[in-house]
């Protein structure tokens, strides 16, 4: 039977911990000036090394060469989950008054500490405070929270972090080249990113995945999906945009789907998570979606809020809702007819903003707008309820669409959609029009608005009649 990867590829030495160099650099250069404490707290998430480094400091003290199947006297583990009783601690206590057999110093290593009960940790304290000259503890827990006070007040502690996505997939890419297992980069990226930033977990990934992939294809993205109950990542941008678009029944039809697929509504969360949280830069619009999708943990049941969330969001009513306070309607009226010398300097400019003629087809435009949003909304759907979020002017035969943000511009510049702006133009009769796109706002046309908004450091123009 041979040995699982995450053990075969286990650190042997500081200088191969991968993803730990504030934890590792300090812990060589306290050896190297023979600066030993007397009692150290390793804390942290799981699968990020550390037992493993636990392990190799007790070697590095007394000077001893490390190896998986390497035993010593001198270096005892104890489990707390265990061995969590006060018994268990008395006969420590017992114990290590006795001198190391051959080594230096005699190292306990406590995984698991904060599993001890209250009445071990109190017959542990005594012994950390006046601990022999010739011990050393080193503990280890996952969760610092239940470590008394009185406890971590006697050790040097060392927070671990969380392992990054580039540095699970720079070693499951070492292991893989070792091991020869051909793999997909875009599944190791995969791998990386639901392995909870664990080390230990991302390698027992690759491993069970080494055994199930088909030799001539290797580890593949579906894969991976299809062993861990993923939903496919263009199912779940499908889902997002049916969200956006406010398209209930496709909502509900994909959620049914991925049900009936074994994806459960928490992995299907996760995924939401992520992909919105890579693009949240380019789509604030979906921050309230996300601040949602990470109550739905907690729920009872997961599925039902799930649906809920995605059915009610409404990046349209957020959007502008948010923008509503921008909106400089009441400044112009009547705070800027005071200042005279301001009203004089802006006749010369009049004539500039009245003299091209484009205000006439600019209201025709308005019209045409209309038209197109009624004839789409009625044709099209999907489209309709992107269109409807936009804003839009025509100026020399060209229509451009301000689509507010970049999320609802990548839409319409799809070619199916774009195909469908084209046949709706043609339609109702103005083929000949020439559409562009933009992920800003309208350019507000009232010429006092515009210059209180560029004061108050930008906005957007509004309607009364649709506010």
């Amino acid at each position: 039977m041979g040995k699982a990867l995450y053990r075969t590829y286990r650190s042997r030495s500081l200088d191969e911990v991968v993803g730990q160099p504030h934890i590792t650099e300090l812990l060589a250069q306290a050896l190297k000036q023979g600066r030993i404490a007397h009692a150290y707290l390793f804390t942290g998430p799981k699968g990020v090394g550390k037992t493993s480094i636990a392990r190799i400091l007790a070697h590095e003290i007394n000077q001893l060469p490390y190896s998986d199947e390497s035993t010593h006297l001198d270096i005892i583990e104890i489990d707390a989950a265990s061995n969590n009783g006060v018994d268990d601690i008395r006969d420590l206590r017992e114990k290590v008054q006795l001198a190391p057999v051959s080594a230096a110093k005699k190292v306990y290593i406590i995984d698991e500490v904060h599993m001890l009960s209250k009445p071990a940790f109190n017959a542990l304290l005594k012994t950390l405070e006046e601990p022999p000259e010739h011990v050393v503890f080193i503990l280890a827990t996952t969760d610092l929270d239940k470590v008394p006070e009185t406890i971590l007040s006697r050790t040097q502690r060392y927070n671990f972090k969380r392992a990054s996505a580039p540095d699970l997939v720079k070693n499951l890419e070492r292991i893989a080249s070792k091991e020869k297992i051909s793999a997909d980069p875009r599944a190791l990226d995969l791998i990386a990113a639901h392995a909870d930033g664990s080390f230990r977990d991302s390698v027992s990934m690759l491993d069970q995945l080494a055994s199930l992939a088909d030799p001539r294809t290797g580890i593949t993205v579906e894969l991976v999906e299809r062993s861990f109950g993923l939903a496919a990542d263009a199912k779940i941008t499908s889902l997002l945009e049916a969200t956006v678009e406010g398209e209930t029944a496709a909502i509900v039809r994909m959620l049914k789907e991925f049900e009936n697929n074994g994806t459960p509504a928490r992995t299907v969360v996760t995924q939401l998570v992520a992909k919105i949280h890579n693009s949240v830069a380019e789509s604030p619009s979906l921050l309230p979606l996300l601040d949602q999708l990470l109550t739905i943990s907690a729920s009872s049941s997961p599925e039902l809020k799930l649906l809920t969330v995605l059915c009610m969001f409404n990046p349209g009513s957020d959007s502008s809702a948010s923008k509503t306070p921008a909106a400089p309607a009441p400044l112009p009226t009547e705070p800027v007819k005071p200042k005279k010398p301001e009203v004089k300097e802006e006749k010369p400019k009049k004539p500039e903003v009245a003299q091209p003629k484009p205000n006439k087809p600019n209201a025709s435009a308005q019209l045409e707008w209309s038209k197109l949003l009624s004839y789409v909304t009625t044709h099209h759907v999907a489209l309709g309820s992107v269109l409807k979020k936009c804003d839009a002017v025509f100026d020399n035969g060209t229509l451009t669409i301000y689509c507010k943000n970049t999320f609802y511009k990548k839409k319409l510049d799809d070619v199916k959609y774009r195909a469908l702006i084209n046949s709706s133009l043609e339609a109702i009769g103005a083929a000949d029009v020439v559409i562009e796109t933009s992920a800003a706002s309208a350019p507000i046309q009232n010429s006092q608005a515009a210059k209180v908004a560029a004061i108050m450091g930008g906005g957007e123009e509004v309607s009364v009649q649709d506010a």
